[in-house]
């Protein structure tokens, strides 16, 4: 079960890096749009968040359910607003700030509520 949380944590990792990288290469563009990276991204990190938390619960480890919720709330905002604005042509800056914005607090939830750092 520890190489199946490992493996999951990696892919996890590596979709918010594939979203906030997406996120990151328009930030000298006039012009903003969601991109494959973006999109490929947000889905891997939220269906490998969800197994994630899954294979905690079946090996009964100790999950910090508040933490799960504000991942979990803050992930499916991201996943909608994205999956909404894929086919469009442009979307506004303030939503580019703003994904940029919730995709690192997901990032910072999940490395700063930890109990490595109480």
């Amino acid at each position: 079960m520890e190489t199946l949380r490992l493996v999951l944590l990696v892919i996890h990792i590596v979709g918010f890096a594939a979203l906030i990288g997406g996120l990151l290469a328009q930030a000298g563009e006039q012009e903003k749009k969601v991109n494959g990276a973006m999109r490929d991204g947000v889905g891997t990190a939220f269906l490998a968040g969800l197994a994630l938390v899954g294979v905690l619960e079946a090996d009964d480890g100790d999950v910090n359910h508040a933490k799960i919720a504000v991942k979990f709330g803050i992930g499916l905002v991201l996943l909608v607003l994205i999956m909404a604005n894929t086919r469009k042509e442009s979307i506004p800056k303030g939503l580019w700030a703003g994904l940029l914005v919730l995709a690192i607090a997901n990032v910072c939830v999940a490395v700063l509520w930890s109990p490595a750092h109480t």
